[in-house]
């Protein structure tokens, strides 16, 4: 009897493992089937196709087209894009450090960073870029433009650019290009006396020291009661950066995330590495729909440790880790790899992408799908969804007239012309867009160029449709929707005076950032910041911010 015990298991398994080495072998063999008939049709068409054939362009798209069938984060970058990758991951690259902008089939600068040598040549927001040494670049894409802008250290070139608003519009610069590095910490500063403020836009390999520089600051300052860590925006980076970032706050060797890959052996764990610079202060953690990957790895970990209170709105929901694999020809291949699991042990990829929709689409987890983890101190969190902060704040909805403002780059022309017109402006935390510039603001718009959707108008002439197929336009209904469309009826001024708050904020972010860049956007958005706010109020009353993390519900 012990035997047959042993016996029919062991026969159980040898015959499942025939069973399943079949599919892999069946796998292995349509692969190598497929790659010869794809070898055989490039050749085909090689040799016979009536006309030649764009061969890079065809392979990149056929390498698109096969890669959009895993997830949006597994690509391919060919060598000139694989550099752009390496310049993202480490924020170092040769050039003239300068955002530029393409519009209307030219290319601006956008904003220089603080310091560069773009700046230091005078370069200004609002410059059309119509010379890179010898080479025209009027019509050029800004992708183009980037190429030319960008080299070894230490190399020279000439900018030519035509100024609006100025008397001398053509401005001809010298530049040297330097190795720059694009602070992922663009502010850190201490808010109402008593709160550490930082904002991290990015996880690249010198986050961590940038962090810890901010940190170390609050450290020294006695009158620091709390610390707000501000990832709004972040899409996230470097997940070592992210760990690293971690240990800021937690008790050295304490876990922050396992990711496992397609092999059970292949399950790591990450664990902090040094001494916290503030393991007991007080921390706020600021997310938003933006807050993605290694953002969600910071606030997550924070929260299922119950060391910090999250605030905002419901995160992204990127669970998946990806790593990079050489390809010949110094193309570079970025795939997913693993999935990433919080010290709760939930996972809060928001999209399954190995079960699509018929149409190809992937449909976000519901709620009711979602499974119950807790947190340290035995809080309910959820997974499948991103992060759900543990308080809420309603960031408010763009509407189409001031999303039209902005892809429309109203805001960012009145500002060209501004600062054209006004040599200095208040620091950022005292500048305001005063009634008068917000007046010439609305002047400055040419209502014939702005087009948005007039929801009244609309819905009024469906109902006027309607009644008329209906039967019931009598004379006294047509009377009524006449006095309605007179009430109802879109005026631009008006509209322009009703969203006057939204719009006149990004007005000053564009004007800031004429004269105190970054740094200066980030100080003049907390002026007004309901994250913030709510960050401040929880952050002064210590009973509060205690029971958010308790999860007393008293």
């Amino acid at each position: 009897m012990i035997k047959t015990r042993y016996i029919v298991p062991a026969a159980l398994a040898l015959g499942l493992t025939a069973l399943t080495a079949a599919p892999q072998k069946s796998h292995d063999a349509a692969v190598t089937r497929n790659l010869n008939t794809f070898n055989a049709l490039v050749k085909e068409l090689e040799l016979n196709y009536v006309d030649s054939i764009r061969t890079d362009e065809a392979f990149e798209t056929a390498i698109g087209a096969m890669l959009s069938t895993v997830d949006p984060y597994t690509e391919y970058y060919n060598p000139e894009e694989r550099r752009q990758l390496e310049t993202m991951t480490t924020g170092e690259y040769g050039g003239i450090g300068s955002y530029i902008l393409e519009r209307d089939g030219h290319t601006y600068i956008s904003e220089p960073h603080e310091g560069s040598p773009a700046a230091q040549a005078g370069l200004k927001a609002g410059d059309w870029i119509v010379r890179v040494d010898t080479t025209d670049t009027r019509n050029m894409k800004s992708s183009e433009v980037t190429k030319l802008l960008r080299g070894v250290p230490g190399s020279r070139l000439q900018v030519e650019v035509i100024r609006p608003y100025d008397k001398d519009s053509v401005h001809v610069v010298d530049i040297e290009r330097r190795k720059l590095v694009v602070p992922s910490v663009p502010y850190y500063g201490v808010v109402d006396g008593n709160l550490g403020y930082v904002k991290l836009t990015s996880y690249i390999d010198k986050s961590p020291e940038e962090v810890k520089e901010a940190l170390e600051s609050f450290k020294n300052n006695p009158a620091i009661k709390g610390v707000v860590l501000d990832l709004r925006g972040n899409g996230g980076g470097l997940l070592e950066s992210a760990v690293d970032i971690l240990g800021n706050f937690l008790p050295k060797g304490t876990e922050v995330l396992r990711t496992r890959g397609k092999n059970k052996n292949s399950e790591k764990i990450y664990k902090t590495r040094h001494t916290p610079i503030m393991p007991d202060m007080p921390l706020v953690v600021l997310i938003d729909g933006g807050s993605a990957s290694a953002s969600e790895i910071t606030a997550g970990a924070l929260q299922d440790l119950d060391r910090a209170v999250l605030i905002g709105s419901r995160s992204f929901g990127k669970g998946l880790v990806q790593s990079t694999r050489p390809l010949p020809y110094d193309g570079l291949l970025k795939v997913t790899v693993a999935k990433y699991y919080i010290p709760s042990g939930r996972l809060i990829q928001a999209l399954d992408y190995s079960h699509r929709n018929p149409d190809g689409s992937v449909a976000r987890t519901p709620d009711s799908l979602t499974n119950v983890y807790h947190t340290r101190l035995g809080r309910e969190v959820r997974d499948g969804g991103g992060l759900k902060p543990d308080v809420e704040v309603d960031w408010g909805k763009l509407n189409r007239l001031v999303y039209n403002i902005v892809t429309g780059h109203k805001d960012f022309d009145f500002a060209t012309r501004f600062a054209a017109e006004h040599p200095e402006i208040a620091a950022p935390e005292d500048f305001v867009v005063t009634d008068e510039m917000y007046e010439e603001f609305k002047k400055s718009i040419d209502p014939a160029s702005l087009k948005y959707d007039k929801v009244c108008e609309e819905m009024l002439k469906d109902l006027t449709e309607a009644a008329e197929t209906e039967g019931y336009m009598s004379p006294e209904v047509k009377n009524h929707l006449d006095t309605l469309k007179s009430m109802l009826t879109h005026n631009l001024d008006h509209d322009l005076d009703h969203n006057r708050a939204e719009i006149s904020r990004y007005i000053e972010d564009e004007i800031l950032g004429r004269y105190y860049y970054q740094r200066g956007k980030v100080i003049g958005s907390l002026k007004s910041d309901p994250g913030l706010e709510k960050a401040r109020e929880i952050l002064s009353d210590p009973a509060a911010y205690k029971k958010i993390l308790s999860g007393d519900k008293k």
